[in-house]
């Protein structure tokens, strides 16, 4: 089932000095219960694609459109907030916050029922037990960090989860866990996952590629 669509979207910067067309005219439907790897070198419009996807910039032309409305004629704070849940590289914890209070952090925002009782569940999902919940981010290891990213993510209740790079600080052995569950909240949960990556493994464990050269994309 079709969950966001893009529909000839363009993306335009415009300074004093130079314009760049990052993003043109791109055409693509995404479907729920897959996982999607975006992938390209670097400057050919992927993340300002994905950028756009979470609705933190709208397209200079053309839409992208969720639930049949466009993120145009949407308040972009509660789409961000409801309907999709950003992984970043860098994992963007709080941290003064405990592994706990991190994941229950969107619950709060949105006044969700049994939220602690749901964070505790979305950390042992991604395989971090009680032990962890009272430490503090830094007290982490940067898989173990992004684990907890994950969580969060889980925790919006939102069915499509973009994710940035997000096994780029990471070393094989936590990049293969991210990618596994990623891959896994795709097939078994029905999640739409969209991931941004110059990771080879993610792309060939991807449903779908989507390739991107000098913003067009071109596979």
């Amino acid at each position: 089932m079709s969950i966001l669509q893009a529909k000839n979207v363009h993306y335009i910067y415009q300074s004093k000095y130079q314009k760049v067309h990052a993003v043109k005219g791109i055409d693509f439907t995404f479907q729920e219960g897959k996982f999607y790897a975006i992938v390209g070198k670097s400057g050919c419009g992927k993340t300002t694609f994905l950028s756009m996807l979470a609705g933190l910039d709208l397209p200079t032309e053309g839409e992208i459109i969720y639930d049949g409305k466009s993120t145009a004629q949407r308040n972009r704070d509660e789409y961000r907030l409801r309907a999709i849940s950003l992984i970043c590289q860098s994992y963007n914890l709080f941290p003064l916050l405990t592994v706990e209070e991190n994941v229950l952090y969107p619950m709060l925002l949105r006044k969700a029922e049994n939220a602690k009782q749901i964070a505790e569940e979305k950390l042992r999902a991604v395989g971090l037990n009680e032990s962890y919940f009272k430490r503090l981010p830094a007290m982490l290891s940067g898989g173990e960090q992004q684990r907890v990213a994950i969580a969060r993510a889980l925790a919006s209740d939102a069915k499509i989860i973009l994710a940035d790079e997000p096994t780029g600080n990471l070393d094989t052995e936590n990049s293969e866990i991210v990618i596994n569950l990623l891959q896994k909240l795709a097939h078994e949960e029905g999640y739409c996952v969209i991931v941004v990556t110059h990771d080879l493994s993610i792309a060939d464990k991807a449903d779908e590629v989507l390739r991107l050269k000098d913003g067009n994309l071109i596979s």
